[in-house]
């Protein structure tokens, strides 16, 4: 299987925050390293994941995002609107449209 692109970056805001921010493609080939990302990240705190950038979300990217509803919040696009909604991701956690 080729891995697809996945760029995650996690910083720091003023306030404490974690905000883990994803580009390009969340699939099969790169899940766990997007679960390993939002459980070192939720470690600390709360996280906001920022997928604005995010092409593609499969249900292998959505397993980390349930197991850690609790600690995080969702920045998306209109683009992943309706896999969030669907999936019921949105009603376990406060997602943000940009």
């Amino acid at each position: 299987m080729t891995r697809t692109g996945l760029e995650l970056q996690a910083t720091r805001r003023a306030d404490g925050t974690t905000v883990l921010t994803a580009a390009g493609e969340i699939d099969a080939t790169n899940a766990d390293g997007f679960s390993t990302a939002i459980t070192d990240a939720a470690a600390t705190g709360a996280v906001i994941v920022d997928l604005t950038a995010v092409q593609y979300l499969d249900s292998a990217g959505l397993v980390p995002l349930f197991a850690n509803a609790d600690q995080v919040e969702l920045v998306i696009t209109s683009l992943l609107q309706p896999v969030i909604t669907i999936s019921g991701l949105a009603t376990l956690t406060t997602v943000h449209l940009r």
